[in-house]
């Protein structure tokens, strides 16, 4: 990775949201029908999505970034087994819905990586509903075995702080439960954004599921899943590496494909770059990010509703003309890597001074020499270093092939608005 040569201009359509794209292609399976989806992402995790639910039996269709899905419903086949390896919206919304659905026993098996994050808050709640899930190792940890038709609903509690994926896939199964859902939420959602595009695109497909004013009790009625047309907005925690680097070269991105109506919470980190001195024009079709130089610093942001850009935030901040804190993103620890310690031993590998801290970090202002790095096997790691190297001396990545969980064009977008990159 070289680094930028001038302020980059560029007008750039981004693939589609992950987290969109298998909430609609899980809910369209669910579905009885035929439902039209584009502008689908097609990634490491969305490979993985289709094969769990070909294998469930419904057919799916694509062309290109769109798809024809053909729903099972409620229906199952009385006993097989999924892979769903690292991808952690399939690994969270498919045991509920196997729970919920027909009866058969299902065997969920996972990528090392998988296996260590923390699931047990979402089997916990299952076994609330009267889930029947058998744990084949460590309880709590894929491997295991869900048997359908045994997850009923009705009233659960569970705890938000640790994923809004849960809470999700609790939800989603909702209408296919006998009994409806009731479900009651303690310390507030971390990211609870995603939870309300689980909502609307459940609504999308035909079901009735609400929420109070403070979201934490939702309401979902049995029923059945309807087939939709959907078409999928452009992935805003993508967006944020090319905000960034609009940001640190003072220049010109237009993203033609992400607008202001989005719900995504990683949308939020343009407000973000706003504070750190940047122009950003938002439109109803389209976003425009001017950088300028120097950036703007001195102060301390908490990321727990977007974390996913924490790291985003991280790469930019040495060029900035005072520290930048970063705080309530402990749980980032938890995710493909231990994401603060990852981006703040590459930090002080490039010559940055940072101090980490047990829920964030805090970046100094520095000139970012050039480095050898580890990606830690972390598609976000491996983005924001991109960013770090192109605004700084360059950088060489290890494993840079990571960033195919969930964008694969990501360094052929790179070359296309004008940073160099070579693979060895």
């Amino acid at each position: 990775m070289f680094p930028a040569n001038g302020p980059l201009s560029a007008d750039l359509t981004l693939p589609g949201s992950k987290s969109l794209t298998n909430r609609a292609l899980i809910l369209a399976a669910m579905s009885t029908g035929a439902s039209q989806l584009s502008g689908l992402l097609k990634s490491d995790d969305t490979y993985w999505c289709v094969d769990a639910l070909t294998r469930l039996g419904a057919m799916i269709d694509f062309d290109g970034s769109s798809a024809v899905v053909h729903g099972i419903g409620r229906t199952r086949p009385k006993q097989g087994e999924i892979h769903v390896g690292s991808a952690g919206t399939v690994a969270r919304f498919l045991p509920p819905l196997l729970a919920a659905g027909d009866k058969g026993s299902w065997r969920i098996t996972a990528s090392k990586q998988m296996t260590e994050r923390p699931i047990q808050p979402l089997f916990q709640a299952l076994i609330e509903g009267g889930a029947i899930v058998t744990f084949d190792g460590r309880p709590g940890c894929f491997p295991v075995t869900i048997e359908g038709g045994s997850f009923s609903g009705g009233r659960i509690r569970m705890s938000g702080a640790v994923s809004s994926q849960f809470i999700s896939g609790i939800l989603m199964s909702g209408p296919q439960t006998r009994d409806g859902l009731i479900l009651d939420i303690d310390g507030g959602i971390v990211q609870s954004e995603y939870v309300r595009i689980t909502l609307d695109v459940m609504r999308r497909f035909g079901v009735t599921a609400e929420s109070n004013a403070g979201f934490d009790h939702f309401q979902v009625s049995p029923g059945e899943y309807r087939p939709c047309s959907l078409e999928i907005e452009a992935d805003a925690s993508t967006a944020t590496y090319f905000g960034a680097l609009a940001a640190v070269t003072a220049g010109r991105i237009r993203l033609t494909n992400l607008s202001e109506t989005t719900r995504q919470p990683d949308y939020g980190f343009l407000g973000i770059l706003e504070r750190l001195g940047c122009r950003v024009d938002r439109t109803s079709r389209d976003t425009t990010i001017y950088g300028v130089k120097p950036l703007r610093g001195g102060f301390s942001v908490d990321m727990r509703p977007l974390s996913d850009s924490a790291l985003t935030l991280a790469a930019i901040a040495p060029f900035a003309d005072a520290p930048v804190t970063i705080t309530g993103v402990e749980h980032i620890r938890h995710h493909e890597s231990d994401r603060i310690q990852a981006i703040c031993r590459s930090l002080a590998a490039v010559g940055v001074s940072v101090e980490e801290h047990a829920d964030g970090l805090t970046i100094h202002p520095g000139a970012p020499n050039f480095a050898r790095l580890d990606t830690f096997d972390d598609h976000r790691v491996a983005m924001a270093l991109t960013v770090l190297g192109a605004a700084g001396k360059g950088v060489e990545l290890l494993n840079p092939a990571c960033v195919s969980k969930t964008c694969p064009t990501f360094f052929e977008l790179v070359d296309s608005i004008g940073i160099r990159t070579e693979f060895t």
